[in-house]
């Protein structure tokens, strides 16, 4: 059986992993060096929606994130950008209602409650589908072990050499859910403020339905993000120092030993840290967040190329990763309280990571938008 498990893990990682994929730092720093030159902004003739409209309130719980013409990826001064943020790419994005907070586990409840929803990773695996997505010949495993679950994070008993190797700080874990995020045994109880995880992009969608929402654009969430400061690597500046005070991140050696100089060791509830120059919390750090845009590793370049400001980008057209080409993922943005500095450092405004579509992790959740014209139907 221990064998077994094993080898479904490695399935699972493979299909509905994603995490801080880690990129070593000296190889950021030697892609940061490759100078670039920069192509002046164009012209664009386009009124930017930045002032909230008359007569549409803000929603209880929203704030309104102000238009702009801006750079979107990663600035100049940020030594450890990765290639996937490069070359920042001229956008202008509409004024929109953002979610002050990551949904919480009570409004996640009152959805479930109110539409009897089951999660992804309640449900049964369906192999005919996990197949696509696997080596053709990918023997299926025995059904006690394709069970509803989903990954957990696990520490590591000593230190990790290879970084590239998640499968050393997560399991497979059969009954973990929304309800149940770090197991069976664990529960949300008492934890209403927290952030819902192992929340799937299609459990996240149905959530959106039901409350009259949608998820953001890459390019909205890193405009919320910035709140105005378009030049800096963090949301509040480029003072890395601070950085226990201003977001749930992973102190210490990963993944070994959290020092908690953040005050966390896992998630924290909503609110507990500052908010940014918008009043959002959790911009960085404590979960990932779901967006709606297509996951391609060379969709920055391909825009710049093209020399253009792109009006209210939706992302790339399709879904891209050169060492999986089966893979189809959305793009996730903020980091979680597994970043470090050694790790992905994915708390800055411009870092992006890919997730499978039907993955639900400990460390994933989302938040919602709405235009003014939505909040008028």
């Amino acid at each position: 059986m221990k064998k077994s498990m094993h080898y479904v893990a490695l399935i699972v990682f493979g299909v509905l992993m994603v995490n801080c994929k880690s990129e070593p730092k000296k190889d950021r720093i030697l892609q940061e060096e490759k100078t670039e030159i920069e192509k002046p902004t164009p012209v664009i003739d386009h009124t930017v929606l930045n002032e909230k409209p008359e007569g549409v309130t803000a929603p209880e719980g929203m704030v309104w994130v102000p238009g702009a013409v801006f750079k979107q990826g990663a600035v100049n001064n940020d030594k450890i950008a990765m290639d996937h943020e490069k070359p920042a790419i001229d956008v202008m994005v509409d004024g929109f209602f953002m979610d002050v907070t990551e949904v919480t586990n009570a409004q996640f409840s009152a959805f479930v409650k109110a539409t009897g929803y089951v999660t992804v990773a309640e449900r049964g695996i369906d192999w005919e589908e996990l197949k696509k997505q696997v080596p053709a010949g990918t023997e299926k495993p025995h059904d006690s072990i394709l069970q509803p679950g989903s990954l957990t994070f696990k520490k590591a008993k000593s230190s990790v050499p290879n970084l590239y190797d998640f499968s050393q700080w997560w399991n497979w874990t059969i009954g973990a859910d929304w309800k149940h995020p770090n197991g069976p045994k664990s529960s949300i109880k008492g934890k209403d403020d927290y952030p819902v995880v192992q929340v799937s992009y299609e459990d996240a969608l149905a959530y959106c339905e039901w409350a009259n929402r949608r998820l953001p654009t890459e390019a909205e969430w890193e405009l919320a993000s910035r709140a105005g400061s378009y030049g800096t690597i963090y949301n509040w500046g480029d003072d890395v120092s601070v950085l226990a005070e201003k977001a749930n991140t992973w102190e210490g050696e990963f993944p070994v030993e959290n020092t908690m100089a953040d005050g966390f060791e896992l998630r924290a509830p909503v609110k507990s840290y500052p908010p940014n120059a918008l009043g959002l919390y959790d911009m960085a750090g404590n979960v990932w967040e779901w967006t709606s845009d297509w996951y391609n590793t060379d969709y920055y370049k391909e825009v710049k190329s093209k020399n253009t400001v792109l009006v209210n980008p939706k992302g790339a057209e399709s879904p891209y990763i050169p060492n999986n080409p089966l893979a189809k993922e959305r793009v996730i943005k903020g980091g979680s309280f597994l970043c470090s500095a050694s790790y992905c450092a994915s708390y800055r405004v411009s870092a992006r990571m890919g997730s499978s579509m039907d993955s639900s992790l400990e460390h994933t959740g989302f938040r919602t938008v709405a235009t003014a014209e939505m909040l008028k139907e």
